[in-house]
């Protein structure tokens, strides 16, 4: 089937406790299915919130049991008393079970070429026997480059790549190259295509004007401690002449929401919402977003064209931190460092926020390209979509 245009597609979402793998893979399945509307899309997702989200006819999402990141980057299961063990063989028996009976003409793995704990390695040459193409789908930025290596090699990825057809890189090659650095297995490096990154719509009622506030946003929540207390500390301490709206997540950890709930309702220029997931209606309103910098936000904040302040993490990945780099040299973001968030810069950077250029300030080839790209990759190799060549 790898020269026909697949009617089945499905998408294995690496989503351990966050939202931002299912926002991707949901993107990816609605442009897929917009442009053919008898393809049909099943999305593998742990998210405990996929049930949330609304998905376009023919898009469908199948819940595996949840596992969630410690702060040591180490996982454990979502539901408490269970093993992680039996959770991932859970996992990997559905994970099976859906590979056979939906029979998938193209399998898009995303992120870990083996799957969290190896879970995806068994269906993926039976699979391959069967016709299916096998895709890797790959976010702009994994890590460093000195951390991604040994990882990669303790988990077996590098000999897992060459069972792939296809490795989509959703970013450009300009802002970073996610496999540089690694030793690849002979033949693989012909196999990368940078798609661009993924284009985002707002619903149609939010075509509105934008608005003066500011969007502080964590993403899913789970790590956005830092990021929050670091706005609200600055608008405790100096004058911020724009009202700011932070949006908490839906894993913002309960006890520092309740704390800094109070100290929101306390100031005059802020508001909060716990959680929205039609987040595109709030950032194209936006005058300038504050954020961490992932992968999905930063696809928001190019595709509504918002001013934006990113404060990046650096741990247990410097993922976020690597992007942000990248894109403010570009001209794209404004980012502060760990460690520069002091309340009176913090202040000075919200104040001066939806004055500064906007991200197509600096326009870039290709740079929001990526659905458009998927689209053409999905009908066949080498369907007109550039690649490049070793990293």
């Amino acid at each position: 089937m790898q020269g026909l245009s697949p009617q089945r597609v499905l998408i294995y979402s690496h989503d351990t406790f966050g939202l931002g793998h299912l926002r991707r893979a949901r993107a990816i399945a609605h442009a897929l299915v917009a442009e053919a509307p008898e393809r049909r899309v099943l999305i593998l997702s742990g998210s405990p919130v996929s049930h949330a989200f609304r998905f376009a006819p023919g898009v469908a999402c199948r819940r595996l049991p949840g596992v969630t990141k410690l702060d040591s980057g180490a996982y454990r299961s979502h539901g408490p008393g269970h093993d992680l063990d039996a959770v991932v063989a859970t996992r990997a028996a559905l994970i099976r079970h859906v590979a056979r009976r939906f029979a998938p003409d193209l399998f898009l793995v995303d992120k870990e070429p083996a799957g969290f704990h190896g879970e995806v390695l068994p269906v993926l040459a039976p699979l391959k026997a069967r016709g299916c193409r096998l895709v890797l789908g790959l976010r702009d930025v994994l890590d460093d480059p000195a951390l991604l290596a040994p990882e990669w090699e303790r988990k077996g990825a590098l000999g897992v790549l060459p069972l792939y057809d296809a490795i989509w890189i959703y970013g450009l090659r300009e802002i970073y190259a996610p496999l540089a650095g690694l030793a690849l297995p002979a033949g693989v490096a012909e196999r990368l295509t940078y798609t661009g990154y993924l284009r985002r719509e707002a619903p149609p009622e939010a075509e509105t004007g934008a608005e003066s506030f500011l969007l502080v946003t964590p993403g899913g929540g789970g790590d956005g401690v830092d990021l929050v207390e670091a706005v609200v500390r600055a608008y405790e301490a100096h004058p911020v002449p724009h009202p700011a709206l932070v949006v908490f997540g839906p894993f913002f950890p309960g006890e520092a929401r309740a704390a800094l709930s109070a100290r929101i309702a306390r100031h005059p220029r802020l508001s909060a919402l716990d959680f929205d997931v039609r987040l595109e209606r709030l950032m194209r309103r936006a005058a300038g977003v504050v954020a961490m910098g992932g992968y999905n936000t930063f696809c928001e904040i190019l595709s509504f064209d918002r001013p934006a302040l990113i404060l990046p993490r650096v741990r247990p990945r410097r993922e976020q931190l690597i992007r942000a780099q990248a894109a403010a040299r570009l001209g794209l973001v404004e980012t502060l460092a760990p460690g520069e968030d002091a309340p009176e810069r913090m202040a000075a950077a919200l104040a001066a926020l939806p004055g500064r250029p906007r991200p197509s300030a600096q326009p870039i080839p290709g740079l929001l390209d990526g659905l458009p790209a998927i689209r053409r990759l999905v009908q066949a190799p080498g369907s007109g979509v550039p690649r490049v060549a070793a990293e």
